[in-house]
């Protein structure tokens, strides 16, 4: 690819049209497919829309709304401690292996979208994940250096937890994770290609201006690679689905005084070469 671009999706919830980012250029990619989903990147069309940017037309982006920058994933795969700061901070055992668990995929929202405070919550916790979008199908993968060549790209992930529901309701870990809009996504999905190590990205979170997540993926337990690898083993990764590799420390869990996030709060997260994303919290 010569040019480098990013992928995203702009319109209305439920009404959002696939966009090609080029510097200050927004195209529209509707002459190379209807969304940014499963059956597109199944089809190769990161790299049909790398063939076509000579054609796409320019779209005037100016007052869109922003949404995920893919369609509702089949699955969302969720990967917890993942990072040995964020494991002891939360006095947690360092897992021997991955630590699996799966998200509602309807929580998937977009970077600037509202998020949601459920009803009866109290412990309402941020998270910046390196998301991992798969491109090909994944099944029982040979080992992990097969891994990286099924990626499609990489995005900015908010894995929003409400830790009561999650770690003091009994079950699984799902119910803490799966609330309404708890997984805002992007802005953008930047293509496999263009990151030239998933382990070497900054990660970065602010809580009403502070910031309380200052990592890197270096740090990660189970690399990109190990965790598509191992997921393999288990499930079917398939086109358009969505990881989210873990967080690093200052989880408010973790925090002296655990400030959970309250209705007027604002979260803003980064990933080196991923973009930024700004939510706020209202009350559900």
């Amino acid at each position: 690819m010569t040019d480098q671009f990013t992928l995203a999706r702009l319109g209305d919830a439920g009404r959002e049209v696939p966009v090609v980012r080029i510097g200050a250029r927004t195209l529209d990619a509707r002459s190379v497919t209807t969304d940014f989903d499963g059956a597109f990147f199944a089809a190769d069309g990161i790299a049909r829309v790398a063939a076509a940017l000579d054609t796409l037309p320019v779209i005037d982006a100016t007052g869109l709304r922003v949404g995920a920058p893919i369609a509702a994933p089949g699955k969302v795969v969720c990967i917890g401690l993942n990072y040995r700061d964020h494991a002891e901070e939360t006095g947690a055992a360092l897992p021997a292996e991955p630590v699996i668990f799966m998200k509602d995929p309807s929580t998937v929202v977009g970077p600037f979208d509202d998020v949601l405070i459920p009803r009866n919550s109290t412990k309402t916790d941020w998270e910046v994940e390196l998301g991992v979008v798969i491109g090909t199908t994944a099944r029982y993968l040979a080992s992990p250096d097969e891994a990286l060549s099924h990626v499609a790209g990489y995005a900015v992930s908010h894995d929003v937890s409400e830790r009561e529901f999650q770690l003091e309701r009994g079950g699984q870990w799902d119910k803490g994770k799966s609330c309404e809009t708890f997984n805002p996504l992007g802005p953008v999905l930047v293509p496999a290609a263009d990151v030239a190590d998933p382990q070497a990205l900054g990660l970065r979170l602010w809580v009403n201006g502070e910031i309380r997540q200052n990592g890197t993926s270096a740090d990660m337990l189970f690399s990109v690679a190990h965790v598509i690898w191992y997921l393999s083993q288990f499930m079917v990764l398939r086109p358009g689905d969505l990881i989210n590799t873990g967080t690093p420390a200052g989880v408010a869990l973790g925090i002296e005084g655990n400030p959970y996030l309250r209705a007027g709060d604002t979260v803003e997260l980064e990933i080196d070469g991923l973009g930024r994303a700004t939510q706020s919290l209202v009350q559900a």
